[in-house]
């Protein structure tokens, strides 16, 4: 929904705002209709009035939502047995985190452009963290002073980015890319944040050889958006604690 309806006539926290309605007709759906997936498969992809076909980035990004939402638990259930009250504020803060990079990766995905307010939203929530998350990144209410890394883990993230920006005018990595990365710099931590990267090179670099091989639409000057790879990278390093270095 965010997705969709921000940098229409809505800001971002407009967008939160109002009755849904098709895109098309903007006749506003029932309750029935906003089931999570299920609407999208009752529907077979068409408004249920005026028959116009429902993006599939609706059931998609549901999806998306609602694994990540399942792994964060998995990550988290040793803690839901022995602190549920730590569980539950410690989720929370996860969720929105990467409910927000989810909305920037799609956004971006689809537009090649990532919103101000979409990554300053989200460097302020992951720099909120450093002062209220424990070391192992899921004690809440220990309000302290980050150390020195986990504080500069965020600018020195950005920086090759913010250079490469610079160096090339833009046609090499986009302003919003930097930005993104001191936010995830905060939220993960210097070493994870450093592997998220890599892994968010690696995967970018064989969708990019694909997109060459097997796609006339794609050539050497092509732009392709890079804030999906860093998110996903982000995630995976996250979810399974891979530190590469």
């Amino acid at each position: 929904m965010v997705i969709i309806r921000f940098n229409t006539q809505k800001s971002f926290f407009g967008s939160f705002g109002g009755r849904s309605g098709c895109m098309t007709c903007q006749s506003i759906l029932t309750w029935y209709e906003l089931i999570p997936v299920f609407s999208f498969l009752g529907l077979r992809g068409r408004c249920r009035k005026c028959k116009a076909k429902i993006s599939i980035q609706y059931p998609m990004v549901e999806l998306l939502t609602g694994l990540i939402f399942a792994l964060l638990f998995l990550k988290f259930q040793d803690l839901f047995f022995s602190q549920t009250l730590a569980f539950g504020f410690t989720y929370a803060y996860y969720a929105v985190a990467f409910s927000l990079l989810l909305v920037i990766a799609v956004y971006d995905f689809r537009h090649k452009i990532i919103p101000d307010i979409l990554v300053f939203v989200f460097g302020f929530l992951a720099l909120a963290g450093l002062f209220v998350l424990g070391a192992d990144r899921s004690l809440v209410f220990s309000l302290h002073l980050p150390s020195f890394w986990e504080f500069w883990a965020g600018p020195i993230i950005a920086v090759p980015f913010a250079f490469f920006w610079l160096v090339s005018s833009g046609r090499w990595m986009g302003l919003g890319d930097a930005k993104l990365a001191l936010g995830l710099g905060w939220l993960l931590g210097l070493s994870l944040a450093l592997s998220g990267v890599v892994f968010a090179f690696w995967v970018g670099s064989i969708f990019g050889l694909a997109l060459l091989i097997f796609s006339k639409k794609y050539g050497m000057k092509s732009e392709i958006p890079f804030a999906p790879y860093l998110v996903f990278g982000a995630l995976l390093v996250f979810l399974f604690e891979l530190h590469i270095f």
